[in-house]
């Protein structure tokens, strides 16, 4: 006789399958709350009319006298870049570009490097042609030996006149980094003053004058200067930007 009575009722018999889970209501809320990140770099710089200056043999070594009585720091003297350094660039999102311009002035101070930064960002300056007598001007340095954002770095920048093969100085200063201080402005003003006067003081000095900066060519190939061995940044030079010797055309 079967035992089907035994049986509770109401039992079901086991499928396999888990039981549902019970569902469950995610209340988004009103207004999402970010946390927010911001970087801002400011970088400003002047830069003077030119000044024609006598060709001679010691033009060059007269650049650091122009900044006496106004630099606070070693003076240093940045020469314009070989050619195989041409893409040089302070700018970490180009790498090859960045490590050229590490390799190229990894050998001068923080303040330099720090001058570079700022008068290059802002093309006051340019080292295919621009040779740049470079110190600390105004303010302080940190425990690594970099300016301050506050603080006014410049010098002179000097480069050879293509149509006269005279040599060209003009006075520039920098600053800037995370932040911005009111009356730096005021100060880089006044210490540019002070570095156009010192170079119209130079016994080589002419007076001010009126040509612009040159234009590099396109192309790279530079000629080799055959006094100081200096390959030119472009092609059409006829100036060597290192000497100021006349290249020689083959």
């Amino acid at each position: 006789m079967p035992l089907e009575f035994l049986k509770r009722k109401g039992t079901p018999e086991p499928t396999g399958a888990a039981p549902p889970a019970p569902s469950t209501s995610v209340t988004l809320p009103e207004e999402v709350v970010a946390q927010e990140y911001s970087l801002k770099l400011y970088y400003a710089g002047k830069s003077s009319e030119g000044v024609r200056m006598r060709t001679g043999p010691n033009a060059l070594a007269e650049l650091p006298s122009m900044l006496g009585g106004l630099a606070r720091s070693e003076i240093e003297v940045v020469e314009p870049l070989a050619i195989e350094l041409s893409g040089a660039s302070p700018v970490i999102s180009r790498p090859s570009e960045a490590m050229q311009w590490l390799n190229a002035h990894h050998v001068h101070s923080p303040i330099t490097r720090h001058g570079l930064v700022v008068l290059e960002s802002i093309d006051a300056i340019d080292l295919a042609f621009d040779t740049f007598a470079c110190a600390l001007l105004d303010g302080e340095v940190d425990t690594s030996g970099y300016p301050e954002y506050n603080a006014v770095v410049g010098g002179v920048a000097s480069h050879w006149d293509e149509s006269t093969g005279d040599m060209i100085c003009r006075a520039v200063v920098g600053w800037g980094g995370k932040g911005v201080r009111g009356d730096t402005d005021r100060i880089g003003a006044k210490l540019l003053a002070g570095i156009l006067t010192n170079i119209l003081a130079n016994q080589y000095a002419l007076g001010l004058t009126a040509v612009d900066r040159p234009v590099p060519a396109a192309g790279r190939g530079g000629l080799v200067c055959a006094h100081c061995g200096f390959a030119s940044a472009h092609e059409r030079a006829f100036y060597c930007p290192k000497c100021g010797m006349r290249l020689l055309r083959g």
